[in-house]
């Protein structure tokens, strides 16, 4: 039982350190572009090995960043505390953890289909090699931005591995939309760490370009990002209630930088985790709305 509760126990720390519920983030972009894919509701089969595809992927990359940059995080009060700078996780338990989600990646990939599956080694190579970006350029963010951003392509080919034009240009937008949003909101949470960057010599925008600029450049990315979600209601002629999940994602990115000042970043939190969280699952929502009432 000992063993069992030890277990247990770390494991609960590593879903605790890699932030488990972050998943949301672009898990809901990648199941509507499995909808869209499917021009309707995916087989339950198809929807338990694409979340369990991103949920593996995203945790095995998270767990690598953890790693990676154990030292890093060492040395900044604000994540000293995690487990493997703090010591309560060994650097050989997050291996295991990363080699079994991993696993789980590649194995979820070959229960869709075969195209899903010759590519998951080239996927694990770019979202692990995020964490080694910040440490030469200052477009890390963009790095991270397109490891999240291949998610809904991804669930497009678990659906639909065809490769058809112009179908397939949906996607593409959808994944561009996310490269550039999570890049955008990536920026908003370093401005935490301006001062440790530059202690540390690494790379990262605001560092560069201080946060009021950064802030513009931010509100630049998501105003795009928002531009490039309608080009799919073009492409495979969605309607009004997909238009309507767009609105109100304008709307949630007003307000969330509404909530950031030069001189006021209070509400930083909120703006990141509350608000990001909201347009995620409202064009999810919105846009498997709209599917399912034309059926």
């Amino acid at each position: 039982m000992g063993l069992i509760r030890s277990f247990f126990k770390k494991l609960t720390l590593v879903f605790k350190d890699i932030k488990l519920a972050h998943s949301l983030f672009a898990l809901p972009f990648a199941l509507l572009s499995a909808f869209l894919a499917k021009n309707g509701i995916p087989s339950a089969r198809e929807f338990a090995w694409i979340i369990l595809a991103m949920v593996s992927a995203r945790s095995g990359a998270m767990a690598t960043n953890r790693v990676l940059d154990a030292e890093i995080d060492a040395k900044n009060p604000r994540t000293a505390s995690r487990a493997l700078p703090s010591g309560k996780l060994r650097k050989i338990e997050m291996w295991l953890f990363i080699v079994i989600a991993y696993a789980l990646f590649i194995f979820s990939a070959y229960n869709l289909n075969r195209l899903c599956f010759l590519l998951s080694p080239v996927a694990i190579l770019w979202i692990s090699f995020y964490s080694l970006t910040k440490r030469f350029t200052r477009l890390s963010h963009f790095v991270l931005g397109m490891s999240l951003g291949i998610a809904p392509m991804g669930a497009w080919l678990a659906i639909d591995p065809s490769l058809k034009f112009p179908r397939i240009l949906a996607p593409a937008f959808i994944s561009a939309a996310v490269l550039l949003w999570v890049a955008g909101f990536d920026i908003i949470y370093s401005f935490q760490d301006i001062e440790i960057d530059k202690k540390q010599n690494l790379f990262s925008i605001p560092r560069f370009l201080g946060i009021a600029k950064s802030l513009w450049l931010c509100r630049g990315l998501h105003l795009i990002s928002l531009l490039l979600l309608t080009a799919p209601y073009v492409l495979l002629q969605l309607g009004p209630i997909y238009l309507m999940g767009l609105a109100i994602i304008a709307g949630l990115f007003i307000y969330e930088h509404s909530l950031l000042k030069p001189d006021d970043l209070s509400k930083l939190n909120v703006a990141f985790f509350n608000m990001n969280g909201w347009i995620s699952v409202t064009f999810f929502i919105f846009g498997a709305i709209d599917i399912l009432v034309r059926q």
